[in-house]
Order: C-alpha cells, then structure tokens, then sequence
C-alpha cells in the first residue's frame, strides 16, 4: 500500500497541537492477534485503486509504525465469490521481500463485525518520506535539474523491483506504478508502493479512474489483454517525468495525451536516454522487459569489485559475524599490508595498509547496500522459492499412522557457503572413530542451516550425504560437494589423532 507520511499526509481533527496528539495515541482497533493496533491518524491515498481509507497503527512487538489498510467490498456476495482468490494473491504478496518494494506484513478479513459489507484489512510498511511526484515539484519549483547519474540509480532502483515481481510464478503485475507510487527517502533508497491486487480492484466500493493518472496506463489495458509490458509503460512515464520533470497536460483538463508525451521525449537531448525512453512507450509488442532495460547502455555498468565484494559482506554478514571466533577478528593489525599494487614503470610495489582504509565511508556505502540502494543489475535474478509455511497443529485427534513412511519435501534451494567441522569424541570415548559432525550452510535464498550429528569414522561421507538428501536437508544437486567436505575433514581429524595415539 503506497503511502506516506508527511506533515500533509496526515488528517485529523481540527483542535489544538495538545488535543490531536491525544488523539492520535487513541486506539480505534486492534488486529485479532493483538500486534497491529489502528490510531486516529488517517493516512491520505496517494490514488491507489481499490483502498477506501487507511490510518497509521502501531506495531505493538517492533514498536513500528505500519499503516493500517481498508478494503471494503461493494455486497457480501461479491466478497464470498472472490474470498478463495483475494486469499492466495494475499498469501503471495505477503512473501514478496525486496529492498525497493514496500514491505506488506499482514493481512485478515472482517466478515463477522457488525459491519454491513465485510472488509479486508492488510498491514504495510509506513513511508515516512514523500512520493516521488512531490520531490519532481520541489526541484521544478528551485529551477534545477535531476542530474544523469541520479536518474540512472533511480530508474535502475524502480526496475529492479519490476524484474523481482516480473521474475516470480506466476509473474505478478504492479499494474499501478505511478510517481506517486515510487517514494524517496533522504538516502536516494527508492521504494514502489506494494502490489494493488485486481481480485479487489474490481469488487471494492471506492474503485474509479483518476483522469489526471491515465496517462501512466499502456494501451493494452483497453483490449483486456493486460501482461507485465503494462508496468514497463507505466515505467516509462515515470522515467521521462524523471528526466523532464513535468510533462505538460492539454489546457485546464489536466488531460496528458499521446502526443505530449511524444513531445516530451523529444525534449530530452540525450540519445541514448531517447532511446531508452522510446522503448518503454513502444508497442506492448515491441516492448523490452525489465531485466533488457536493466542492460540498456543508458543505465548498465560493469560492477566495481568494491560493489561485488560489499554485497557478497552483506549477504554473508550475519553468517560470518555468528560464527567467526574474537581471535580471528583480532587477528588484523593496522599495520597489516591488505593489497600491493605493482605500477607499470616503477620498481616498487604500492603497498595497501589497513590503517588507509576509509573505515566510515566503506560503513556508508555498506549501509547504502544492505538498504538497496545499490543493485546488482548485471547478473540474472535468481527465482524465488515459494515460503514453506509450517502446518498448524490439528485440533482433532490424530489418526493412526500407517506402516508407510509419509513423503518428504525435497530441498531444491541450492548452497551458496558451507562450513564443515568435525571434533573428537568426548574423553573416554574411542576418540579415532567417534566423532561429532557440525554443518553450517547457507542456501540461495539467505536461509542458513545448522546440522550437527554423531558418526564414526569408518562411515561413508556419500552415505551420510545421500541421507540428507532424502531428509530434505540439502538439494541432489550439491551432495557431491557436501560428501567432499566431509570426507576432507573426517581425514584431517583421523590422521592427527592417530600419530596422538601411537605416542
């Protein structure tokens, strides 16, 4: 739900300072868990379809402010033919995690209240910042203008996303992305407002088209056939209102037709931004998608190694912190040469020391990363895997279960980092051949997997590997990779311990 929070976003009761902070500590509802709790501060719609009215809440465990959304539909009949479908985009849309969309966190339905028309109520991250619209205005209003390379970070921020949505299965449509929609915070992070889903668009009570925003809408959409092309067109509009900061409308109607917008891109200079600008707004077609933009010359560049080095940090941070010992993280003097760089020409190498390291500004643009800021655009995005949403305890009681074994998920995440250690038994124990088995991994989708287990020697690393297989503990695909390690690390602890032995 693409909203914010500014001084003019939020309405309340026309009284002194004193009275609406009071009543804006006032609680008007409470989600059924108890965590989400709705206040006296509406939150004004930045044109979202579909969304009758939404207030700032509290999240009562992070002690956030969220915003609390309302969906209410036109008859209880149309809200029971729809139920099943609004409950799976729902349950999508909550699993879509992405630096550059706005986070959607929960959501419930309100069929038992005394309501007349039931509701459905969804919980979604809190803008604080503007629209992107409202930052265009204040630069036009100072006579300047979006320089190139805040405009290529921008567009590459706001495709990203689109090729995160775009790259999901089924693929999933913003279908409302407008620079109202696409926010920006004081560190250049962009957000686009989450996803409006059409099982509510065309069954809820406030659902009309705003004439100044049909602009931002392909042409597509009158035949029907609407696909993702729509939102690279919508793109497109925001991109050249980025790089124009205004596209003239026709007189008092406010009315943008095809051909100002034409007229527009003919006012950009640049050739290869033209060109770019051409493509979004070409037939539905002819259009590329989000990922060919992303390698558009205007906007693709070939990662620093400083870039690559920050996001693989920032991936593995957590992993590395939890499980690297103090020793080894004091081990790095000042002193210590990190790089030598051998200049042609000259006989000496430049050394690289540690104390040279611009620690507070590497820590920014490691912030700046770990925000989204900077994406990596230049390789394939990896496909999302489904959530695996743990089953509910039955509340019946349970059925004998029978002589066959029940199946097993199989894991198809693949493992990006993995660490193995192995340690002697315990002592009195015959420490050459028990051993204590530790598995530290990391899977493609961040999760990481502790494993741990007795074995002995004389067993087969393959053996042990295939079982985790069959466990669901790691994918076919790298059992060949875990048996290695293993075997690698069992052979390391028998050869020191029997020299110990023999002693």
């Amino acid at each position: 739900m693409p909203t914010t929070g500014g001084n003019d976003e939020r309405t309340g009761s026309p009284r002194d300072s004193g009275d609406e902070s009071e009543d804006e500590r006032e609680i008007l509802e409470e989600s059924p868990c108890g965590r989400w709790q709705k206040r006296r501060v509406k939150v004004t719609q930045r044109d979202v379809p579909g969304i009758d009215v939404a207030y700032l809440a509290m999240d009562m465990e992070e002690g956030r402010e969220v915003v609390w959304n309302e969906v209410q539909f036109s008859a209880r009949r149309d809200f029971k033919a729809q139920e099943d479908k609004i409950q799976v985009v729902f349950d999508n849309l909550i699993q879509l995690e992405h630096p550059n969309i706005v986070k959607f966190y929960k959501y419930w339905t309100d069929t038992k209240s005394d309501r007349d028309k039931p509701r459905v109520i969804f919980i979604t991250e809190y803008m604080s910042s503007g629209s992107l619209k409202q930052f265009l205005k204040k630069i036009k209003k100072d006579k300047r203008n979006i320089q190139e390379k805040s405009w290529r970070r921008w567009c590459t921020q706001i495709l990203s996303a689109l090729s995160y949505l775009h790259s999901c299965d089924p693929p999933i449509i913003h279908g409302n992305l407008t620079t109202d929609t696409v926010f920006i915070q004081h560190n250049g992070l962009i957000k686009i407002g989450s996803v409006a889903p059409d099982a509510i668009n065309n069954h809820v009570k406030t659902y009309t088209e705003e004439q100044r925003n049909m602009h931002y809408i392909a042409p597509e959409y009158g035949d029907g056939n609407v696909s993702v092309a729509a939102d690279i067109y919508a793109f497109g509009i925001c991109a050249l209102e980025m790089a124009v900061l205004e596209i003239q409308g026709n007189g008092d109607s406010r009315h943008i037709s095809r051909q100002a917008i034409l007229t527009a891109v003919n006012q950009v200079d640049d050739i290869a931004q033209k060109n770019f600008l051409k493509r979004c707004l070409d037939d539905v077609q002819s259009r590329p998608t989000a990922r060919d933009l992303l390698l558009h010359p205007v906007l693709f560049e070939v990662h620093s190694l400083k870039l690559l080095a920050a996001h693989s940090f920032a991936k593995n941070e957590s992993f590395l912190q939890e499980h690297l010992s103090d020793k080894e993280q004091n081990k790095v003097q000042k002193d210590d040469v990190i790089a030598t760089i051998k200049l042609q020409g000259q006989a000496e190498e430049v050394q690289w020391r540690v104390a040279q390291v611009p620690a507070l500004e590497l820590e920014k643009f490691l912030e700046e990363v770990r925000n989204g800021i900077h994406p990596l655009t230049a390789f394939a995005m990896k496909r999302s895997y489904p959530v695996k949403i743990r089953p509910q305890s039955p509340e019946t009681q349970e059925s004998v279960k029978s002589a066959t074994p029940e199946p097993i998920d199989m894991e198809n995440r693949k493992i990006t980092m993995m660490q193995c250690d192995i340690k002697q038994g315990k002592e009195g124990e015959e420490t050459q051949t028990n051993l204590h088995l530790e598995l530290l991994l990391r899977l493609d989708d961040t999760m990481n997997r502790h494993l741990s287990c007795e074995i002995t020697a004389e067993e087969s690393p393959r053996v042990l590997a295939n079982e985790l297989v069959q466990y669901g503990f790691i994918s076919d695909f790298d059992k060949d990779r875990v048996a290695g390690i293993i075997e690698e690390k069992v052979n390391i602890v028998v050869q020191s311990v029997v020299p110990a032995i023999a002693t």
